[in-house]
């Protein structure tokens, strides 16, 4: 066990709370991850990684058992001098902020944390959240610095990102302010000070400007396929050597647990005027049903094998969460013959083999575009759809 325990992460042992606490282990400070999930907690520290995070696992083994632990003792808090929450604050179904779930959570860290600590909100929140924590802690007159520091990082870089990309910190206090700008200096030099709720902003205008980019070319996509046109003949011809489109982004899911959660709530934020990000959901959310309607036009689904290869929200990853490939999955195991789902790292008892899933497909779409996925060969007579692009980057 750590002999001091000065840096407790909240969540520690989540995809974005275990690469940061591994980031500030190796710059030498004493981290405690601090979970309720106890398997994660015995793997973690069994020095093995619960997910997947470039070269996490190697830098968690320079680390584990001396400037790294992970519990489930929250009373771990009580020797903090700084606490980071990477626990999502808690919203109703309008993805308005659930007020009594967030002030009961905040309520039990502040009451074991000693004073003068310092608070670290890194997840999302609603805009206006970390203002109200912020009163919350004042009214019971606890003398625990706030500040809200948004994490920036693409699930799977994170070790590389958290060291390369500008950290943003903000706080209503100049000392909470200091504290956080010492914190993150340990790690990162290029700091940005915001306003809390220009901070707050700043992270959900980035998610929803991703996912805004992404519904403009599924949106294209659809008008180029529904036409019988090859989306990528077209997108090849005004990307190559054209610099004004640079950001044109090919075409695919667009999912994941951030972007259209991010999207909804600048939406619930604007009192539902955020007119681009309701039609971003409706083009992003509505590619499933548009393929499988495409594929109605031209086949009997009813006699038809359909194989969807990767399940992952995005491509080399393992994370399966708001992944569009099982939302198609559900639109075709109501019309297809069957349907057979793989994936190299997804756990999922349905799934098959990825031999077999080509093998017995009929109907082969990608749905998640993992590397491992490059160089397969499948034969001719097979329909392939492939949103993606993938294999014409070949």
């Amino acid at each position: 066990m750590l002999t001091s325990e000065k840096l407790v992460i909240i969540g520690g042992c989540g995809r974005i709370g275990l690469p940061l606490g591994i980031v500030f282990a190796n710059h030498g400070l004493d981290v405690v991850l601090l979970d309720i999930d106890e398997n994660k907690i015995q793997t973690v520290n069994s020095g093995r990684m619960p997910f997947m995070e470039k070269s996490a696992e190697r830098q968690l083994l320079k680390v584990i058992g001396t400037t790294l632990v992970a519990t489930a003792d929250s009373s771990c808090l009580k020797n903090a001098t700084t606490a980071i929450e990477v626990v999502g604050m808690p919203v109703d179904k309008h993805l308005n902020p659930m007020q009594t779930e967030s002030y009961r959570g905040i309520d039990y860290i502040v009451d074991l944390l000693p004073q003068g600590a310092l608070l670290v909100l890194r997840s999302t929140v609603y805009p206006g959240v970390t203002k109200m924590v912020y009163e919350r802690i004042r009214n019971r007159c606890r003398k625990t610095h706030l500040a809200f520091c948004p994490e920036r990082i693409a699930e799977g870089n994170a070790m590389k990102e958290i060291g390369e990309l500008p950290q943003i910190i903000s706080a209503f206090e100049p000392e909470a302010l200091h504290l956080a700008r010492e914190l993150f200096a340990r790690i990162n030099n290029d700091l940005i000070e915001l306003t809390p709720l220009e901070a707050e902003l700043a992270k959900l205008f980035t998610n929803s400007w991703r996912y805004l980019n992404f519904a403009i070319s599924n949106q294209f996509y659809l008008l180029a396929e529904s036409h019988g046109l090859d989306f990528y003949r077209i997108y090849n011809a005004v990307t190559r050597r054209y610099p004004r489109m640079k950001s044109f982004a090919r075409a695919g899911f667009a999912a994941g647990p951030c972007l259209v959660k991010d999207t909804l709530q600048l939406s619930s934020f604007s009192e539902n005027s955020f007119s681009l990000g309701h039609a971003a959901m409706l083009v992003n959310e509505g590619l499933p049903n548009f393929l499988v309607s495409e594929l109605r036009r031209g086949n009997d689904l009813r006699k038809k094998v359909v194989t969807i290869l990767g399940m992952a929200f995005k491509g080399d990853s393992d994370d399966l969460r708001e992944s569009l490939s099982y939302k198609l999955r559900k639109l075709l195991v109501i019309e297809a013959k069957e349907v057979l789902c793989t994936d190299p790292y997804v756990v999922d008892e349905r799934l098959v083999p990825l031999e077999d899933a080509i093998c017995r497909g009929d109907i082969i779409i990608l749905g998640a575009p993992h590397s491992l996925y490059r160089n397969i060969q499948i034969p001719d007579q097979k329909q392939v759809v492939d949103v993606w692009g993938f294999w014409q980057q070949r």
